[in-house]
């Protein structure tokens, strides 16, 4: 749904890089080496950008709005 703040997995701060991570691989940049430009390394971190599915705007739509 919402990007983590932090990895489950070793507690490193991700949430903050979400966003540019998005932007660049939209605009056609590759995956790993935007990871790599973030300072990402470890394995859990990546897995925790790689694997993400934006489902926010999806979910919205569904509440209680008036």
């Amino acid at each position: 749904m919402i990007i983590p703040v932090r990895c489950f997995t070793c507690g490193y701060p991700i949430g903050a890089k979400w966003e540019e991570f998005k932007r660049r691989v939209e605009n056609g940049e590759d995956p790993g080496r935007v990871l790599d430009s973030l300072g990402i390394k470890r394995y859990c971190c990546r897995r925790m950008l790689l694997s993400h599915i934006d489902l926010f705007k999806n979910v919205t739509k569904y509440g209680n709005v008036k």
